[in-house]
């Protein structure tokens, strides 16, 4: 019923810049929330930023000052940019959403995420 569609990682240098996109698509009544959230090799996903009802936002100590996230809500679609890339950054990065979809007459809630979009950081 809904999907996300990552774009924008790659290969960035330690110091730089790089911006993460995350559009949400399908039959949906109301994002409540949507995050970016990364694993890298051996390690459990973790929690990069949350943008949820009211904007309100959370972010891991890790990024915290480094990395913005922002939404646009007239296109679903959530945001994260990184400053200040750190090589413990490298990641694959994946996007999540939450939220309620229609279906016909019906409702129902999603939880979705994304395929992932590889983040790194190498000189």
């Amino acid at each position: 019923q809904v999907q996300l569609v990552e774009s924008g990682g790659g290969l960035v240098q330690p110091g730089g810049s790089l911006r993460l996109s995350c559009a949400a698509a399908g039959n949906i009544f109301y994002i409540n929330s949507m995050g970016w959230y990364r694993q890298a090799p051996g390690k459990r996903r973790e929690v990069v930023a949350v943008l949820g009802s009211g904007n309100s936002t959370d972010y891991s100590d890790s990024v915290k000052g480094r990395f913005t996230i922002s939404r646009d809500n007239s296109k679903n679609t959530v945001y994260l940019q990184m400053n200040s890339a750190r090589y413990e950054d490298t990641a694959v990065y994946y996007c999540n959403a939450e939220g309620t979809y229609y279906s016909g007459e019906d409702v129902g809630i999603f939880g979705v995420w994304g395929q992932g979009t590889q983040v790194t950081v190498s000189s």
